[in-house]
């Protein structure tokens, strides 16, 4: 049996090279009040898109609708969200030839994720990341999560 070596590096510790520099990116899903459930890290250069499958995953069906902007939109995400009995709000992005209708009632509750990043942001730790060890820097968007909304 051939064992795989553990990533090492700028992508195990979630970090990302782009335009603006090193940079990562939080994902998270929330619950109808706005607090965090699942948070994720991610480098900066990654697309939403590949970190949504394991956010998925990581709620177990703990949901009966997720709310999500453009840039979630893609057929493999909606027929996975649709798997697990959830309806899907993602607006179709505009490259799309016929838009997928959806709830824009539901959808004007999406706000209370942007005031969740605006709130986490608020941590001057967590709005520059300090740390540069992932662990380390999840531990404090987790530490700053718990004092914010519990």
């Amino acid at each position: 049996m051939v064992r795989q070596p553990a990533q090492k590096g700028r992508f195990a510790q979630g970090i990302g090279t782009s335009r603006g520099g090193r940079t990562s990116k939080i994902h998270g899903l929330t619950d109808a009040a706005g607090r965090p459930r699942v948070l994720l890290i991610s480098p900066g250069s990654f697309s939403d898109m590949t970190i949504a499958p394991a956010l998925i995953e990581a709620a177990h069906g703990r949901f009966d609708r997720l709310i999500a902007d453009r840039g979630y939109d893609s057929n493999t995400i909606r027929t996975s969200i649709q798997a697990q009995g959830a309806e899907v709000v993602i607006p179709a992005t505009r490259s799309r030839k016929e838009p997928i209708p959806y709830d824009r009632d539901a959808y004007r509750t999406r706000n209370l994720v942007e005031r969740l990043w605006c709130r986490l942001k608020d941590w001057r730790c967590i709005a520059a990341r300090y740390d540069k060890l992932a662990a380390n820097y999840m531990a404090g968007v987790f530490l700053a999560a718990i004092l914010t909304f519990w």
